[in-house]
């Protein structure tokens, strides 16, 4: 599994442009006979064979797309305007390296100088607005030979191990790690039959989930992802919202979505009896594709489980690799009560 997230990371997959993810995960699941298909919008959605078929139907889910950026305008002097595709701080962007357009072209995100800055501006947080990607075209028709508007920006960021090997620094972990995870599960043999989809377009809006759902039908939904842990020193109690090294985070409400209370229980209920641990958020905040899934056609039980990450959505993501153990294992675990839940 943590070859398949080192992988994954490494691929260039913004919301709308998730095909390199999506190639990769069908040439791991082609060899396995698993039935397959690719909807309108680029969801992947596959069928698992279990042991035995539940009595309702199962689907687990995980989105394929990253945060990036786009470019909305090219400048006389070759620099580009920039627009976000999905939530990331602008803050978090200015100098970082980043790869554009299907060749992977370097470039690098660039400011106003500080010099230049009235006293007031230094007092603002920084805009898109204010922000420039530059790929060192001298002029405008120079940079339009490798880009036009509309073409895609991901951080260039290397995958690496922190901490003597316990913690990965990567971009993309939200939601790679769900990918991996669920990769995993279908290369294994299951105790029950469940669907398996991939989805597009989570960062802007929960896209993707919303139609797979739709045509998936289920009667019980695990969504597999990443949420914002805060664990500094600077954050106390509650601020701190989950933290690394403290297993799954299992939800009972976020601003999306409030979670089947059965399966929430369920959840720790097999923490406690196998071991391992898990938490829930100390503040309601975020979302995931449960908002578009629990609501999709007659209602759908649904639950996320989360791997802590800090520095979500931006260049440096950085997870502990045992909490992501322990969410695959809690997912198998949820998969094997299939069967009692009705």
């Amino acid at each position: 599994m943590l070859n398949h997230l080192e992988s994954l990371c490494r691929l260039c997959g913004a919301s709308g442009q998730e095909h390199p993810v999506r190639d990769y995960l069908i040439e791991q699941i082609k060899p396995l006979g698993l039935p397959y298909q690719v909807d309108p919008l680029g969801n992947l959605i596959v069928e698992k064979k279990g042991k035995q078929t539940p009595p309702k139907k199962w689907m687990i889910g995980a989105h394929m797309d990253e945060v990036g950026l786009i470019v909305t305008y090219i400048n006389e002097n070759g620099t580009m305007k920039l627009a976000p595709v999905g939530g990331i701080d602008p803050s978090v962007v200015i100098g970082r390296a980043v790869q554009v357009g299907e060749q992977r072209i370097l470039g690098v995100i660039g400011a106003k100088p500080i010099h230049l800055l009235s006293r007031e501006d230094r007092k603002k947080a920084p805009s898109f607005s204010n922000l420039y990607l530059d790929i060192g075209a001298a002029n405008r028709e120079e940079a339009e030979q490798f880009v036009q508007p509309g073409t895609y920006a991901h951080f260039r960021s290397g995958y690496t191990l922190l901490g003597g090997g316990k913690l990965v620094r990567s971009k993309a972990l939200d939601d790679r790690i769900g990918c991996a995870i669920l990769l995993d599960l279908l290369q294994k043999d299951v105790p029950y039959d469940f669907t398996a989809a991939f989805h597009v377009q989570e960062e802007i809006g929960l896209r993707g989930a919303k139609a797979a759902a739709y045509t998936i039908n289920p009667d019980f939904a695990l969504i597999l992802e990443t949420t914002t842990a805060a664990d500094f020193s600077s954050a106390q109690g509650d601020a701190k919202v989950c933290q690394l090294g403290k297993g799954p985070v299992v939800s009972f409400m976020d601003r999306s979505t409030l979670y089947d209370r059965e399966l929430y229980r369920l959840a720790f209920s097999l923490c406690e009896e196998t071991g391992i641990p898990c938490q829930t958020k100390t503040r309601i905040a975020g979302g995931n594709d449960s908002g578009a899934v629990h609501v999709s056609r007659n209602g759908v039980r649904t639950l996320a489980i989360s791997a802590p990450c800090r520095n979500l959505h931006s260049p440096s993501c950085v997870a502990n690799l045992s909490d992501i153990q322990h969410c695959a294992t809690l997912t198998a675990l949820l998969l094997q009560q299939a069967g009692s839940l009705l």
